[in-house]
């Protein structure tokens, strides 16, 4: 069975852009529209994974394969922010995420009590804001799941998540974090075997589950950033008076790629230096 375990819609909430928040949403893309696009892709279940929202279930709970999931935004110990998909939840469960947001050690331990999958999503992508070793220490001693596929963000962001999660043992999943409908099921997960929503959630846990699909590339978030200023325009008429600002998203795209490899790369390269001590400490001499 395939999901793509990472997608958007309308209720993911305003953008993070200082100029823009209050008149930007994260995504204009209709959850009925949403769950067309992903069938049509080949997706054997569907979910949403909107920002601290689980608004987009209303249209969708009348379908048989569809579970309610969401990206939670939670505060790590040493105050940094995380994104942590977690899946087939209940609204209560939403409520007591939500409640728990703001402490990453309590929330953790509510969801290993719920026995609920979750993922630390795009752990090597600036998308919310800095890191720090005590960061990747505590998500290696801790998150049970890491994003190691986000059809979003450069490849070098990826590998880096797939090696994090390769030297800590940890399961994998992936999907497209679409914020417009063309980029939705570009990245998703495969439970093998699976014949139920309770089969390909328990071959999450086991670590069983592979990912498929593309990284993100300059192209295909130069396309969504233009659907989202498209969506905008449509949904607020006097904003397209800032249609001519348009012309510069190619440039804003473009630094936004080189900022993130870099950061990726920077990650990466730390990470390895405080590995590498560690396995020589553990290998016998020669």
């Amino acid at each position: 069975m395939k999901c793509d375990l990472h997608v958007h819609t309308v209720h993911s909430g305003m953008c993070e852009i200082p100029v823009l928040r209050r008149l930007c949403r994260e995504s204009y893309s209709d959850p009925e529209e949403v769950y067309a696009s992903l069938k049509r892709q080949g997706m054997d279940l569907v979910t949403v994974t909107d920002h601290d929202s689980i608004e987009a279930a209303e249209p969708l709970r009348r379908h048989a394969d569809f579970f309610l999931s969401e990206e939670a935004t939670c505060q790590l110990p040493g105050g940094g922010l995380l994104h942590l998909g977690i899946y087939d939840i209940t609204e209560r469960d939403h409520l007591e995420i939500q409640r728990r947001a703001g402490d990453f050690l309590a929330l953790a331990a509510y969801l290993r009590e719920r026995r609920l999958f979750y993922s630390a999503n795009h752990v090597f992508s600036s998308l919310t804001g800095s890191r720090t070793l005590a960061d990747f220490a505590w998500l290696a001693s801790i998150a049970p799941a890491f994003e190691t596929l986000n059809g979003a963000v450069p490849g070098i962001s990826n590998s880096g998540a797939r090696s994090f999660a390769g030297w800590h043992g940890k399961a994998v999943m992936g999907g497209s974090d679409a914020h417009a409908l063309p980029s939705l099921g570009t990245a998703y997960t495969v439970a093998p075997g699976a014949r139920s929503k309770e089969d390909f959630i328990g071959a999450l846990h086991a670590g069983r589950a592979r990912v498929e699909g593309e990284s993100g590339g300059y192209f295909k978030l130069t396309r969504d950033v233009l659907c989202i200023a498209a969506g905008m325009m449509c949904e607020i008429p006097w904003t397209r008076a800032l249609a001519p600002f348009a012309l510069a998203i190619p440039l804003v795209t473009l630094g936004n790629r080189i900022r993130e490899s870099i950061f990726a790369r920077y990650w990466m390269m730390r990470l390895e230096r405080e590995r590498t001590p560690r396995i020589l400490e553990t290998e016998p001499a020669l």
